[in-house]
């Protein structure tokens, strides 16, 4: 195989190479010219003119290949830094007072009797980062709009709380409250940003890493749609991601880049600041990790704004002719930077600069305590500005500021720059001073010898905080702040919802089917069809969905610029730059991100959105389980439809489809409102419920969880006597036993419901059993109705003891009581407790499988013979019935060969 110069591959960096030559003379001319300029000004000279070559070809709207990195310093050159419009010297101040409030918040929480700890590095190393925010960028919300979105790294929030105690947003006893929510109320401050916790303040919850890059993606691209769609105008709002280097790491953070720069969202600026480290150590130590994630944004498309270097490097850079200064800092690691950090000026003069003549030159003049003020960029306002001004002004992109900090800055020898630094929490007494005096600050040394370090405070009527009220009212409004601006939808009547109710007749359709036609009717509202917004994964022709592309379309803010290969059906697939559906591809943490975006549109801006997401059930909660945490804590509203749900019923695709837990990881979300309804009306009671609860007066910040399923049945119409009560808490009775002289219940959800209405018939038929069979339409809520009364109960003794919803509903009826449902045991099993008299489960334990339906039923113990069998042997047990029907009943069953149960229905999709 050739290798090096002797290949010549067909594609170079994205461009064709073997074009004919039209004027080899001309070629030759420009290749001359290059030896010449390597020949006599030397390599370094030559790939200036180089690179200055393909500077001036972008501008001239030449098509060059992307460089992968550049070299290890500022992308914005010193003489195109714009004019500063601030005042240093009182932003220092601001940002002295903050940064020290910061650490005396976390250090004070760790005192004896409370030690509930905090982070005080990471805000430590960025604290400029957010500062110059602050000051010149981050709009607020006060001119009516949404302002802009900040998501604030998790770690750095005793710098935004620092803050807004200078402004007198927060008090000295809500900093002392800091980590104490419960025992401080109603001064506590959450540990990180948790708009559950502080619903007036923060916005977005970011500390899982790697969901705030993400979910800020998809909130940009939200403020797209929604502008696109007529629902807000966004065009003012910006997002601004502020995230660390080793949160990088996460999957989750560099995943969707792609989608960023697909869709031109210029609304959007990463902040990334590189500490060079991790929790524990550096993130690349014998690497480089600006230059890695240049690349690879680079590669995504992003616009790149390397911020590495403050103004003190400026006259070193500017004199370094030869490109030695330039090299030396491409080629150091970042393990060996992080020394530095911790380590003297004569160190660095030796180390740094020591091996090369040319290098010692240029420090010759410099004292120790000079170089040892060789700064990092992400801690000089002038250039932090410079970027932020530069990726606000560039268009069609998306931008990351790669931003160069130390870890701990300011904070002294012992956090500068260590690699313990992040869990280190407390000041001792010699720190303080010496933080003290680095912040030039007016604490005298004996308010911090004796007791707790004070919080400082300039004063009211100080020059700098006028200064910091001046910039937030000129910037329309402090930031973070939530606020809830949206009015109570107008609901549909029941009119949109008499289609499911009337039932499928001979038509056999999946729950999956009934809920899409509800969803279209809904989606014909003209008060609220167009706040709808549909999203899947690259499923919508799987769940019967592909009906809305004529009319509601994909959105893609380019358009459909080719002609769909299906273009000539009626359902074919249709983009449009105004369409409702989004379309993600296979990415379910994009798509929830979405739905997150999507749910929480009435409070970022005021404007009501309703995102119903459909997955495949299996790849929901589990897969995106933190997300769904995530969606809780943001306050986010919708629909979350878990498809072609169960253990049993999509029939040969195997284990990692096998859904039998979904709604038992609901369950521990506590603002998921989770459902496993069996029938259409079911369906339009829980939906119209779940609007009302959502969307109407008094909206609750929850979501709804649904669990549909792909098999085919028939969906009868409501009775009159239908009990909405019971369908909306979660039980109701939907056939009444007819004949038979032991009397039993057969609890049943989901899919399992006709399983147990055949289980009726035969125990009727064939064993003179009479049992009702119910509809448990939320095992969940049945569960949290009782946790609910049962903790009321425990402390309210002297009052009269109320009964759970379950209990009311089944008191007084004779027999057993048998669950069974398409899940595991332990889903029904969340009520046994509170069921009267004797209680069994059935259910699809273990993992699933590729067979038929009726196989996999068998197999499992859930068909309807295995649930005679359960209420037989429950009846056994209390003596109703000889022990000996047991076994009668298996053999006659043939229990015990999955290869004797009739195969069930075949195929169905939605």
């Amino acid at each position: 195989m050739a290798s090096g110069s002797d290949r010549n591959p067909i594609i170079i960096g994205g461009l064709p190479s073997q074009v004919p030559d039209f004027d080899p003379e001309e070629t030759q001319e420009w290749l001359d010219s290059l030896d010449a300029a390597v020949d006599e000004r030397g390599r370094e000279r030559a790939r200036y003119l180089m690179l200055r070559l393909i500077e001036r070809a972008r501008e001239k709207r030449v098509a060059v290949p992307e460089m992968r990195s550049s070299d290890y310093v500022n992308t914005i050159a010193t003489k195109d830094e714009p004019f500063f419009p601030g005042n240093e010297e009182i932003e220092r101040k601001v940002l002295n007072a903050t940064r020290w409030n910061a650490a005396v918040m976390v250090s004070r929480a760790q005192r004896p009797g409370i030690g509930v700890g905090g982070h005080i590095a990471t805000f430590a190393s960025s604290a400029s980062l957010y500062d110059v925010g602050f000051n010149h960028f981050f709009r607020g919300k006060d001119e009516g709009d949404g302002g802009d979105q900040i998501f604030f790294q998790g770690h750095a929030s005793p710098g935004v709380y620092a803050r807004a105690f200078l402004l007198d947003r927060l008090s000295e006893a809500q900093l002392d409250a800091f980590r104490q929510e419960k025992s401080k109320a109603p001064n506590g401050l959450s540990s990180y940003p948790h708009p559950r916790l502080m619903p007036d303040f923060w916005e977005f919850p970011t500390v899982s890493m790697g969901l705030g890059p993400l979910g800020a993606i998809y909130q940009a691209r939200m403020n797209r749609y929604m502008e696109a769609r007529g629902i807000a105008d966004t065009s003012k709002s910006h997002v601004w991601a502020y995230l660390g280097d080793g949160e990088m790491d996460e999957p989750e953070s560099l995943g969707q880049l792609s989608i960023a720069a697909r869709e031109g969202l210029d609304n959007l600026t990463f902040v990334v600041n590189c500490n060079l480290q991790r929790l524990d150590g550096p993130v690349r130590g014998n690497g480089k990790i600006m230059q890695e994630l240049e690349s690879q944004f680079r590669g995504a498309g992003w616009n790149v704004i390397k911020l590495v270097w403050d103004r003190s490097w400026d006259p070193l850079l500017a004199q370094d002719r030869d490109g030695i200064l330039v090299n030396k800092l491409n080629s150091t690691p970042d393990g060996q930077f992080q020394t530095y950090a911790t380590e003297t000026g004569s160190y660095i003069r030796e180390h740094f600069f020591g091996d090369d003549q040319r290098l010692r030159a240029m420090v010759e003049n410099m004292t120790d305590d000079q170089i040892l003020h060789l700064g990092r960029g992400g801690h000089d306002h002038k250039k932090i500005y410079a970027a932020y001004a530069a990726a606000k002004a560039h268009k069609g992109q998306p931008t990351v500021i790669l931003a160069q900090t130390v870890k701990g800055w300011t904070l002294g020898p012992n956090f500068e720059g260590r690699n313990a630094t992040h869990q280190m929490k407390k000041l001792t007494v010699a720190d303080l001073k010496g933080f003290r005096d680095r912040l030039h600050l007016p604490i005298p040394d004996k308010d911090l010898e004796d007791g707790l370090p004070p919080y400082y405070h300039p004063g009211r009527n100080s020059e700098e905080i006028q200064y910091m009220h001046d910039r937030r009212k000129g910037l329309g409004g402090y930031v973070p702040t939530r606020v809830v601006r949206a009015e109570p939808l107008q609901l549909p009547d029941d009119k949109a919802y008499a289609g499911a109710k009337k039932g499928s007749g001979q038509q056999k359709i999946a729950t999956t089917m009934a809920f899409v036609r509800v969803l279209k009717d809904l989606m014909r509202d003209k008060e609220i069809g167009k706040r709808f917004v549909p999203i899947a994964p690259d499923e919508y022709r799987t769940f019967g969905m592909d009906a809305f592309f004529p009319s509601a379309k994909i959105y893609n803010p380019l358009g459909q610029q080719y002609e769909s290969v299906d273009r000539e059906l009626l359902l074919a697939y249709k983009e449009s730059p105004t369409g409702q559906m989004l379309h993600d591809g296979i990415t379910e943490a994009g798509c929830t991100a979405s739905l997150i975006a999507a749910g929480s549109a009435y409070a970022t801006h005021g404007e009501p959105l309703i995102p119903v997401y459909v997955f495949y059930s299996m790849f929901g909660f589990q897969r995106t389980g933190d997300q769904f945490w995530q969606m809780a804590d943001q306050l986010a509203r919708g629909f979350v439809l878990g498809a072609t749900a169960g253990r049993t019923t999509l029939t040969g695709e195997g284990l990692q489809h096998a859904d039998g837990h979904s709604q038992l990881l609901a369950s521990t979300n506590p603002a998921c409102v989770a459902y496993d309804p069996a029938y259409g009306y079911e369906i339009a009671h829980i939906v119209k419920d779940g609007l009302r609860r959502m969307y109407g007066e008094n909206a609750e910040d929850i979501f709804y969880y649904l669990t549909v399923y792909n098999e085919p049945i028939q969906h009868p119409a409501e009775p009159a006597d239908a009990d909405v009560e019971g369908i909306l808490k979660g039980l109701h009775r939907i056939k009444a036993g007819e004949k038979g002289e032991h009397a039993a219940r057969i609890l049943a959800s989901g899919v399992a419901v006709p399983w147990a209405v055949e289980a009726q018939q035969i125990l009727a038929d064939d064993w003179n059993v009479k049992a009702d069979v119910w509809s448990a339409t939320s095992w969940n809520e049945l569960r949290r109705d009782a946790v609910e009364i049962e903790e009321h109960n425990l402390l309210h003794p002297e009052e009269e003891q109320r009964v759970p919803y379950v209990t009311q509903k089944l008191q007084g009826a004779e027999g057993p009581t048998i669950a069974v449902s398409d899940w595991m045991r332990a889903v029904p099993d969340q009520i046994a407790r509170w069921v009267p008299g004797t209680y069994q489960s059935l259910g699809a334990d273990g993992f699933g499988f590729a067979d038929t339906r009726g196989a996999a039923r068998r197999f499992f113990h859930i068909d309807p013979q295995s649930i005679v069998l359960g209420v037989l042997t429950e009846l056994a047990k209390e003596g109703k019935v000889d022990r000996s029907l047991l076994k009668q009943a298996i053999d006659r069953y043939q229990l015990l060969d999955v290869t004797a149960a009739d195969a069930g229905e075949a195929g169905g999709d939605a």
